[in-house]
């Protein structure tokens, strides 16, 4: 259960403190605040949890795993359970505190929660949000494979990945607020609203899509370096 505890854990991180830095501070630090929110909090968890689980804090980044064979369904299926655990107990505890202020209301402020359309930031299209999620995840799990590999660069990978996170964030809030991992969206939206709920399956197939074409790519050998 130790993994499974600190995917838990790692994921609850990241929703609480990313989401909470949109929702609980996000006038005062804009996008670029809420970009290293995330990236950061992901820094801190992969070297706080990575020797236990490996950080994935992520049901895509387990499933690109399966796909590049380094996980095997069940145990991903568990570390899928704990993760959106974290996610959904965390949005629980943000909407609890940011309920603390007076004039907040999850229908108008909202809980961080990832979308498209009109009413959500720049207002960019269903295909618009899936094909920056399908790319961004595909993207950020090459990076998360390839620094996580054998070699020179594993010592880096937490920092590697987070500043990833970072740029991703830096790109994309505008489009869909950015998911790059379903348990992510999951949590806010179980809190959110009919919106968020029936918005919420792109932030579930978008990901693991692109997680999984990057898993197959290195398990390919295509994306492996030459010994």
């Amino acid at each position: 259960m130790n993994k499974q505890i600190a995917e838990f854990i790692g994921t609850f991180t990241l929703v609480l403190l990313g989401c909470g830095s949109a929702v609980i501070a996000g006038s005062e630090i804009g996008f670029t605040g809420i970009s290293f929110a995330f990236g950061f909090a992901l820094i801190g968890m992969a070297y706080g949890i990575g020797s236990v689980s490996g950080c994935h804090i992520n049901p895509a980044v387990s499933l690109g795993m399966v796909a590049a064979g380094r996980m095997t369904m069940p145990e991903a299926i568990k570390y899928i359970i704990a993760q959106v655990a974290g996610a959904v107990v965390a949005a629980l505890i943000l909407l609890l505190i940011a309920s603390g202020k007076a004039d907040y209301s999850v229908a108008e402020n909202g809980l961080g929660q990832n979308g498209w359309g009109a009413g959500y930031l720049g207002e960019y299209s269903m295909v618009s949000a899936f094909v920056f999620e399908v790319v961004a995840t595909f993207l950020f799990m090459v990076v998360i494979l390839g620094a996580t590999g054998f070699g020179p660069t594993a010592n880096m990978a937490g920092l590697a990945i987070g500043i990833a996170l970072v740029v991703i964030h830096l790109v994309g809030i505008n489009v869909t607020g950015v998911s790059v991992n379903p348990a992510r969206s999951i949590g806010p939206a179980f809190f959110a609203g009919a919106t968020a709920i029936g918005q919420v399956w792109l932030f579930i197939v978008a990901p693991t899509i692109g997680a999984t074409l990057a898993g197959i790519l290195f398990k390919s050998g295509m994306l492996t370096a030459d010994e």
